[in-house]
């Protein structure tokens, strides 16, 4: 293994496969929790590290597993990682931020039905990544998934400040903006092998 390949896995996860602008896993959030920058920021810390934590599980299950000749419960294991990830991360949230906790709202527990952090688990488990191969495309993925956030926010904001014809207000311009948005990070296809 090189530093090329684990540099490659990092940008792959983040720009070329990203889960919410190539793959659309983790669209509920990326609607929902973007019309904000500071929240957008904030989930998108959230998700990563629910992320890191189950793909770091989802490495030891999957190896538990496959020694214990049990391959069929490894989705329901992944699942359970997730969850008690999740819960973990919603009583910290409320603990040390509640004026965060509640402008997050119900998309904080969503996380844990969050389809791009099962997806992780179970790309980097087809893919037959080792345990830093698989902490890395977490952590690209997390990245990857920040960056869609940050952006659709950054924009929203700027069109709440826009004169923006009523037809095309709220939700279909949102909608809009995310599809130039994945057209655009289409383009990074190109930068894959």
């Amino acid at each position: 293994m090189t530093d090329e390949s684990l540099w490659y896995i990092f940008i792959n996860a983040s720009l070329i496969s990203n889960f919410v602008l190539a793959y659309f896993l983790g669209i509920c959030p990326f609607l929902g929790v973007s019309g904000k920058m500071e929240t957008a920021t904030k989930m998108g810390a959230a998700v990563t590290f629910v992320m890191i934590i189950s793909s770091m599980c989802a490495y030891g299950i999957h190896a538990l597993l496959v020694a214990l000749n049990a391959p069929f419960l490894q989705l329901i294991s992944y699942i359970v990682v997730i969850a008690s990830t999740v819960q973990l991360v919603e009583m910290v949230i409320k603990k040390m931020s509640p004026a965060l906790f509640k402008a997050l709202g119900i998309f904080l527990p969503l996380i844990t039905t969050n389809c791009a952090i099962l997806g992780l688990a179970l790309f980097q488990t087809n893919k037959g990544y080792n345990f830093l191969e698989s902490l890395v495309y977490a952590l690209g993925a997390g990245a990857g998934f920040t960056l869609a956030l940050v952006l659709i926010a950054g924009l929203r904001e700027q069109l709440n400040l826009a004169d923006v014809p009523d037809v095309i207000k709220g939700t279909a311009l949102t909608l809009v903006i995310a599809g130039i948005l994945s057209l655009t990070f289409m383009g990074f296809a190109g930068l894959g092998l």
